[in-house]
């Protein structure tokens, strides 16, 4: 037969003859090894054959053997339940095989048909054969064989049919398939579209771009996008909604800060305000971003207090504010003098003596007598209507940021250390090969590869306005020396023709950041907003001139660096270290309690604050069983013996518990109101920084123009994204 073009003809090879011809001879070996493979070819595969029909027979015997189980079982029941006309039996199911729904029960499956065992029969056994999806050969027999059950099997083998004909029966979650989509409405596209320009900060100009509309036809063809009036519109209602919700969540609490800075940009100036609280049930720290109004004019210290004011009373929050941190501006710092509320901490020594010349300017010469001999003062009715006398609204208690005042410790008073002639002589040699070196990298690309090629990691270059900036450039470079050796810096100072630091001044630089490292600490941990209340400024001070005092006495090359910082930090944090109200704050935070410092005395300040204000709580606390007494008895309650003496036992039982978790202030709830009073503000005024840092993203080169009522709000949408629910 011809060989079919395209095809190729299988090889065959022949039966083994052992007597044939071709095996005789030495021509034949090779066919005759070929012919023996195939001989045990051919026995391994009969032998596999066999053991897998052995292990079939198995399985069937093992089936049957559990089907005759059931069946006796089966036996059994019904030998027990003789009066029941209807067989009752659990379904036996089996994963693809058609319901029995208690008719049958499975004993062999093989492909996709399967064997049942009719129960109804017994105990005469009756087989069934039926196929996967076909259970046509049971409906037969049941219907030839046991008619009177036939509505029961057709019930019972159709559940997908109930399910759809019962609409009350709950809806169970499943994984949609191909042909079903979760229905998107237009309500559901707006949501996303505005939640995607005010989370990732897009400009409102992204919903006319012809990529976006493109996108959004195809993931929903049907949806229509909005216009971008209508999304200022709903950005609009947005902030409604957000203040709404801010005030019902301030509205239950008692004690608020505030902390409040300028910023300007784009030739605009800002006022931002922040709020903070802690939450009374779980005592955590709750931060929201409350205004970022722009300020046209000059920002002068009645502009800022008529506009703080103001953004007080919107949110219904201007007597519960117990302070407001700032910075140390002039105008801030006038704006609280003249219509704070006065103590230590905002210069009140200052306002009484500008009070004084006041006084003194209006009892001048404008002093006539009249006829009857009283003294009548002649003043123009303008000049007293235009006089600001301070009484238009009342600022709360005055803090200054503790971070802008170490900040200027670590400049300004550290620059006063080169005073010494010495300590003048090293620094500025050493500074001045690192600015070199950091102005080098700074204005060239090349430069800036040769650096990071030798010494694997760039530069830090010093910002005067950030903190800590000269200090963590000063630790980049020794940590470049520590892990590539000083070779790296003598390599990159050739390649540059700069001079090389000498070892004193490497010498200098170790010594230098030891010296600073402390106060970097410091500011790291008051200017964080969580975790932190004002009563971690005390022992962090504390701490920072004790490590300065222990620092002093190894230093080699920086005693008047730490003699200029210590007399700094007095300087400016004198009143702080000695006032009552911030020993109490430390005192009643558990992490602390009165271990914050080892004088006794200062200590005992905070202690007696603490008693008199409880005992003070106590005693405009209304009487437990609700009457009111005479005015007498009102008036000579605090001679009492009882009186205040919760208070005490409770703060004895704080300072007594040896637990350092701030959930141990539930357990005493008198000490736990005067520790959410005093600790509720905050030492530092960082939340104002990180506002501006996101508030830069937005107000970007390209949006120069947006309005800032526009720029407010897409801001506080997205700083205050937990009290965001758009409707």
């Amino acid at each position: 037969m011809a060989e079919v073009e395209g095809y190729e003809t299988k090889a065959v090879l022949r039966p083994f003859e052992p007597f044939s011809p071709i095996s005789v001879g030495s021509g034949g070996d090779a066919q005759l090894k070929v012919r023996l493979a195939r001989v045990q070819m051919e026995a391994q595969e009969r032998a596999e054959s066999r053991r897998a029909e052995m292990n079939l027979r198995l399985e069937v015997c093992r089936l049957e053997i559990e089907a005759d189980k059931q069946i006796k079982l089966r036996e059994l029941e019904l030998n027990a339940a003789k009066n029941s006309p209807v067989p009752v039996v659990p379904p036996v199911q089996t994963a693809g095989a058609p319901s029995g729904a208690g008719l049958a029960a499975t004993t062999f499956n093989k492909n996709e048909s399967f064997i049942f065992k009719c129960l109804l029969c017994l105990p005469r056994p009756c087989t069934i054969s039926s196929y996967k999806n076909s259970p046509s050969n049971l409906r037969k027999h049941v219907e030839r064989k046991h008619g009177s059950h036939m509505q029961r099997y057709i019930a019972l083998t159709a559940p997908r049919k109930r399910k759809m004909e019962s609409e009350e029966a709950p809806s169970t979650s499943r994984q949609l398939k191909l042909r079903e989509t979760k229905l998107v409405t237009q309500k559901n596209v707006d949501h996303a579209v505005l939640n995607f320009v005010i989370q990732s900060l897009q400009p409102f100009s992204v919903v006319d771009q012809p990529s976006f509309q493109a996108f959004l036809h195809e993931l929903q063809p049907n949806a229509s996008l909005m216009s971008r009036t209508t999304l200022r519109r709903k950005m609009d209602e947005a902030v409604l909604e957000m203040k709404k919700n801010l005030k019902k969540a301030m509205s239950g609490i008692n004690f608020i800060a505030s902390t409040t800075d300028c910023w300007s940009s784009r030739r605009r100036g800002f006022i931002c305000v922040t709020g903070h609280w802690v939450d009374p049930n779980s005592l955590e720290r709750c931060s929201v971003a409350l205004a970022c109004r722009q300020l046209k004019g000059s920002h002068t210290f009645n502009v800022l207090a008529c506009t703080l004011n103001e953004i007080h009373s919107e949110f219904g929050i201007q007597n519960k504010v117990v302070r407001t941190t700032t910075d140390n501006g002039s105008n801030f710092l006038k704006a609280f003098r003249i219509y704070g509320q006065q103590d230590d901490n905002n210069n009140s020594a200052s306002g009484e003596a500008e009070d004084d010349e006041i006084s003194d300017e209006m009892c001048g010469d404008d002093v006539d007598v009249d006829v009857d001999g009283v003294e009548v003062d002649f003043v123009e009715v303008t000049a007293v209507l235009d006089e600001d006398d301070g009484l238009q609204f009342q600022l709360p208690k005055h803090h200054r940021c503790a971070c802008h005042l170490l900040n200027l410790v670590s400049t300004v008073d550290a620059a006063k250390a080169c005073s010494n002639e010495a300590y003048k002589k090293l620094s500025q040699s050493a500074f001045a090969k690192c600015y070199a070196l950091w102005n080098k990298c700074g204005r060239s690309a090349a430069a800036a590869e040769i650096i990071e090629d030798t010494c694997k990691i760039q530069l830090i270059r010093p910002n005067a306005t950030r903190w800590n900036s000269l200090f963590l450039a000063i630790e980049r470079i020794l940590r470049i020396i520590k892990d590539q050796g000083e070779g790296a810096i003598r390599t990159v100072c050739t390649s540059f023709k700069l001079p090389m630091l000498s070892p004193v001044e490497f010498a200098f630089l170790e010594e230098y950041a030891r010296t600073m490292s402390p106060v970097a600490k410091a500011l790291n941990i008051l200017q964080a907003e969580i975790d932190v209340q004002m009563g971690w400024l005390l022992p962090t001070l504390t701490l920072l001139i004790s490590k300065l005092d222990r620092i002093g006495i190894t230093s080699r090359y920086c005693k008047p660096l730490v003699g200029a910082l210590q007399e700094g930090l007095q300087q400016r944090f004198g009143n702080m270290l000695v006032e009552p109200e911030f020993i109490a704050a430390a005192i009643l935070v558990p992490k602390f309690k009165t271990s914050l410092t080892s004088d006794e005395s200062i200590v005992k300040l905070g202690l007696d604050y603490i008693k008199d204000h409880l005992e003070e709580e106590t005693l405009n606390q209304p009487p437990a069983d609700g009457s009111s007494g005479s005015e007498e008895e009102d008036f000579f309650a605090s001679m009492k013996p009882t009186h205040g003496q919760e208070g005490i036992k409770q703060l004895d039982g704080y300072l007594a518990c040896k637990a350092d978790d701030k959930d141990i202030l539930k357990s005493f709830p008198s000490v736990c109101k005067l520790s959410l009073k005093l600790n509720t503000a905050l030492p530092a005024s960082a939340a104002c920084e990180r506002l501006f840092s996101t508030a830069g993203l937005i107000f970007s080169p390209r949006r120069a123009r947006m309005d800032s009522h526009n720029f407010e709000n897409q801001l506080l949408l997205k700083l205050n994204k937990r009290y965001c629910h758009f409707s």
